[in-house]
């Protein structure tokens, strides 16, 4: 056996946990169905999707108060409106590190915001083609079909793809999406654009079709998130980024993504694994136009202030570890 195997199988046995699932229930080894709830914001409105929110009212108690004697002023519970709908989403509250796309993490859900909040305040993201890569579960792509012509949800293994499959069917009553969104296999590693089986009575159920290609070639929005956390991984998602950017429209990347801390035997330091390789691929618009006056390609990156971004999804803690990026490729003047 040599020494990939070796890690290989080290991956395949060691089990990780998203923060996001801390409130399961404990035990539950096989696929549980979690509600989450999103929520309008305070000052955020949005008369287009009066179909999606619901007006919804809950209790909560007034803070607590008391007297000039000192004594305890019991509180009375008001009601307050909100207009929210329940996504249900099928996931793993544990994993090995290669099917870490069967959870659901935080970044997803700072993903998610990002997308409401586009969704329900402007007409970017509306009428357009999309293709997340890595989308895991699903969540982000499928709030984001409620506006979108077309979401294609993409990701490796079967078992990944039929779990996201599941949580499309899931939903499909509440956002009636299922006919704009698909579900395929993409492998990063492999060329750009998939091959397509001309045979359909062997095509594979996560496959792609020409026409489907031809499609995803207008595509003028990436998705991705929690995707940059080894070195080998990120290399491999900037290869495919560069081969679906360069072609077709113009399209830009929106990426979140958590910074995740350990130490590191080669740097003999604490490091958030794959981040600074990530960061190596970025460049501003400055350094880009210094290239040789704009010749040669790179990717621009400028990071999102999430503070910005209302939190549409609850549940949830953000903290302090979570970022968004969007990134732009210039194919440079050669």
């Amino acid at each position: 056996m040599n020494g990939g195997d070796s890690k290989d199988d080290e991956e395949e046995r060691e089990q990780v946990m998203s923060e996001v699932h801390l409130g399961c229930p404990p035990g539950i080894s096989g696929p549980h169905i979690s509600r989450f709830t999103i929520c309008l914001p305070s000052g955020v409105e949005s008369s287009r999707f009066n179909g999606l929110f619901k007006e919804e009212e809950s209790c909560t108690d007034q803070e607590i108060r008391f007297d000039e004697d000192g004594d305890l002023i019991l509180p009375r519970r008001r009601q307050i409106s909100r207009r929210c709908f329940t996504m249900k989403i099928q996931h793993n509250i544990t994993s090995s590190i290669p099917s870490v796309g069967l959870q659901v993490w935080k970044a997803e859900l700072i993903l998610s915001d990002f997308v409401l909040h586009k969704i329900c305040t402007s007409m970017e993201f509306h009428g357009i083609v999309s293709l997340e890569l890595g989308a895991g579960t699903g969540l982000a792509g499928m709030l984001l079909a409620h506006a979108a012509k077309t979401v294609f949800l993409t990701d490796h293994g079967d078992q990944i793809l039929e779990n996201c499959l599941k949580n499309v069917q899931l939903n499909s009553g509440v956002l009636n999406h299922q006919k704009v969104v698909y579900v395929r296999e993409l492998d990063w590693t492999h060329p750009w654009p998939p091959k397509v089986s001309s045979d359909l009575a062997t095509q594979e159920r996560f496959s792609w079709s020409s026409s489907e290609l031809e499609e995803v070639q207008k595509a003028s929005l990436l998705l991705a998130a929690d995707v940059i956390y080894s070195d080998d991984l990120t290399d491999a998602l900037f290869g495919i980024l560069e081969r679906i950017m360069s072609q077709g429209s113009e399209k830009v990347l929106y990426l979140a993504l958590e910074k995740r801390y350990n130490f590191s035997l080669d740097d003999l330091d604490v490091v958030a694994n794959g981040y600074l390789n990530f960061r190596s691929y970025l460049k501003d618009d400055s350094e880009c136009e210094g290239l040789e006056l704009g010749s040669l390609p790179c990717f621009m990156g400028k990071c999102i202030d999430v503070a910005e971004i209302p939190q549409y999804v609850g549940g949830y803690d953000r903290g302090d570890d979570v970022e968004l990026w969007e990134i732009r490729y210039s194919k440079g003047k050669l």
